[in-house]
């Protein structure tokens, strides 16, 4: 069964979902199943999309789809490409919403609309116009390099690198999630490097405890952990960090030993 995912900032009010799936149906394969991973993105939100495809991709099974339409530069003279890694293909947009999956081994097409046998896209909505096709070509066993020319030096985003500093690492708040946790670019491998020693995050000027789940604190408190992603988030416990502490993204943070 060919399977293809949906992650967009379309939100669900206006019809453009339902657009990318009538196209995904048409030329898609039978039996094909849509799975609509996200249309929450923030509008033209490239970074958080591309953290969400970090996170949510990769368990799916090999021989998947993956859609991922956030795309400020629609119409404009930025490629849309497809993506072929671990037996996995994404089509997207190459501005970088995708790059946080790359690791040297992708190859990479440049979709070009003749291939896919297409009347010229609108200049708003080639979520529908061309990602959508290409996605349902894939899906359907065409070869990757039948959409167009190999792509070379895929856009990266540039992400905050950690610094240390002695026994302190410093990183800052790259993302608040849906909780109103603040994920930051720090990972486990940094607390590792800190060695066995008791560790706290500071925060505008507040320490706060490195526990291993939110109840080891008490309701309402703050509390630093590493979370799903892999990533060392800050949070309170049954409540909202951002609103209690008032970072926001690019707030600074601090590892140390406590």
């Amino acid at each position: 069964m060919a399977l293809i995912t949906l992650t967009t900032d379309f939100g669900t009010r206006d019809p453009y979902v339902a657009q990318l799936k009538a196209v995904l149906y048409g030329r898609g394969p039978a039996g094909l199943q849509v799975v609509d991973l996200s249309h929450a993105i923030a509008p033209q939100d490239v970074r958080a999309a591309s953290l969400f495809v970090e996170a949510a991709l990769s368990g799916f099974p090999a021989g998947t789809t993956h859609l991922v339409v956030v795309d400020p530069g629609v119409g404009s003279a930025r490629r849309p490409i497809a993506v072929e890694q671990h037996g996995q293909r994404y089509v997207g947009p190459d501005n970088g919403v995708l790059s946080l999956r790359f690791d040297g081994t992708q190859r990479a097409v440049e979709i070009e609309i003749a291939r896919l046998n297409l009347p010229p896209p609108s200049a708003t909505f080639h979520g529908r116009d061309v990602f959508a096709p290409a996605a349902a070509a894939l899906a359907s066993g065409c070869e990757l390099e039948a959409l167009g020319p190999v792509a070379h030096d895929l856009v990266r985003l540039l992400w905050p690198e950690p610094a240390r500093a002695g026994d302190s690492i410093h990183g800052e708040v790259i993302h608040i999630d849906h909780f109103g946790n603040l994920i930051t670019n720090l990972r486990s491998e940094h607390v590792r490097s800190l060695g066995h020693a008791q560790l706290a995050v500071e925060l505008h000027e507040q320490r706060i405890t490195l526990a291993t789940h939110y109840a080891e604190v008490p309701r309402a408190a703050l509390v630093a952990l590493i979370g799903s992603s892999d990533r060392l988030e800050i949070a309170v416990r049954d409540g909202h960090a951002a609103r209690s502490t008032g970072a926001a993204v690019g707030a600074r943070v601090c590892l140390q030993r406590a």
